[in-house]
C-alpha cells in the first residue's frame, strides 16, 4: 500500500502584488494535505499571522528566506495517531 503525500506548492507572490487576498487560495491547499504531509507557501513576506491559524489545525512550519521579498515556508501537519 503506497501512501500519497503530495507535496502541494502555492505561490501567493503575484496574488499580493496584484492585491488579491491569497487566504482562502493558503486554506484550500492546507485542506487538501494529509496527516503526515506538506505543502509549500512562497510568500513575499514571513506571514506570521498564518502560523496561528495553521497551527490551530495541526500545522507546523518552517520558514525560509530566499531573497529580499520571497520567502519559503514549509508546512507539515502532524500525523494522527490511531
Amino acid at each position: 500500500m503506497s501512501e500519497n503525500k503530495t507535496l502541494n506548492e502555492v505561490d501567493v507572490r503575484d496574488d499580493i502584488k496584484k492585491g488579491m487576498e491569497p487566504f482562502k487560495k493558503i486554506m484550500e491547499a492546507a485542506e487538501a494535505v494529509q496527516p503526515g504531509g506538506q505543502f509549500i507557501l512562497h510568500a513575499p513576506f514571513n506571514p506570521f499571522p498564518l502560523f496561528k491559524a495553521l497551527g490551530k489545525k495541526g500545522f507546523t512550519h518552517e520558514s525560509e528566506r530566499i531573497e529580499t521579498k520571497q520567502w519559503k515556508i514549509t508546512f507539515t501537519k502532524a500525523d494522527e495517531e490511531a
